[in-house]
């Protein structure tokens, strides 16, 4: 006897299997057209942004220079404004080349830089200075010009009397001709405390600016004599750069700051005045081209996602232990 297994007739059967394929082919559909949606926006995404960095490089860096390009006849101003560190405005590798640009410009009259800087490293300064009095020889008929905006102190001050004269308002804070190490010592503290430093070095001196280890007088010495001839390097700079003009007395080259007023009887400045008022007046050229080397978009972004850390890093760990003129 054959069994027979029951089915559904031929009509509902059919229905179903129609039912069921339009709905996979629904799904596939709506799968395809939610992965091209996808493909879309990403591709939308990355020329959208592909298209904002090609335009911050060209608008927002230094390296678009063909908008520097015949710009007739004009003043050149450079902008220092900050600490002089090894990175920012206030450095060799920003400060430089503008100011190289602004020399070899054939239209380029003059150079002014503006500051406003209460110091910094004495290495930047220094480096700063050199390339300054290099470029007046190179280029003897360009005039250049430091004008001090609030504060020209310390390792700004070392930069500005590379220039051929400094201008100043009467309430600007200028001089502090010195040099300062700074930094703590925790020994007292710890040996309150009962905490044991735990210092294993190769050279009996490797550790002696360790703020947990105690500081002999050798040291001391040693670290004083490293200062004193980083600020006779300072000296040394200053009475090259202003020569007859300093009309020195023992409190001059002490680390002491006067007002503008105070700074040009003293010789430390030579005139008041602006930026406005140097071109207007002194240079007679009041076409302002502004070469003034700033950080790029791109670069800013690469050091937001911590192309730098590691550098910043180091540089924030040194940094207490590192002579600086401020």
């Amino acid at each position: 006897m054959n069994e027979q297994f029951p089915s559904l007739p031929i009509g509902e059967s059919d229905k179903k299997e129609g039912w069921e394929r339009q709905l996979l082919e629904k799904l596939a559909t709506d799968s395809l057209r939610e992965q091209r949606l996808r493909r879309r926006w990403s591709i939308f995404f990355r020329f959208a942004f592909l298209s904002v960095m090609i335009f911050s490089f060209y608008y927002f860096s230094d390296y678009a220079t063909g908008e520097m390009e015949n710009l007739g006849h004009h003043t050149a101003l450079i902008e220092i404004d900050g600490t002089i560190e090894s990175e920012g405005a206030g450095s060799a590798q920003t400060v430089i080349p503008a100011l190289n640009r602004a020399f070899a410009d054939p239209g380029s009259v003059a150079v002014i830089v503006r500051i406003n800087s209460p110091g910094g490293s004495p290495v930047q300064a220094g480096m700063i200075n050199d390339e300054m009095g290099r470029l007046r020889k190179e280029y003897p008929d360009k005039k250049l010009y430091v004008v001090v905006d609030e504060i020209c102190a310390s390792g700004g001050y070392y930069i500005a009397v590379a220039a051929d004269k400094i201008f100043v308002n009467k309430a600007s804070v200028v001089g502090s001709i010195g040099v300062l190490m700074d930094g703590f010592g925790f020994t007292g503290l710890m040996d309150k405390l009962g905490v044991e430093r735990r210092l294993m070095t190769a050279g009996e001196n490797k550790g002696f600016m360790d703020p947990f280890s105690p500081q002999t007088e050798k040291q001391k010495a040693f670290s004083q004599t490293m200062l004193n001839e980083i600020h006779q390097q300072f000296i040394d700079a200053v009475r090259t750069g202003r020569g007859q003009r300093l009309k020195e007395t023992p409190e001059m080259f002490s680390g002491l700051f006067w007002i503008g007023s105070k700074a040009v009887q003293m010789g430390l400045a030579d005139d008041f005045g602006s930026v406005d008022s140097v071109v207007r007046d002194i240079v007679k050229v009041e076409n302002i081209v502004d070469y003034t080397q700033k950080e790029g978009l791109p670069e800013r972004v690469l050091k937001k996602f911590g192309a730098s850390i590691g550098s910043s890093a180091a540089t924030t760990m040194l940094k207490g232990n590192t002579p600086g003129i401020r």
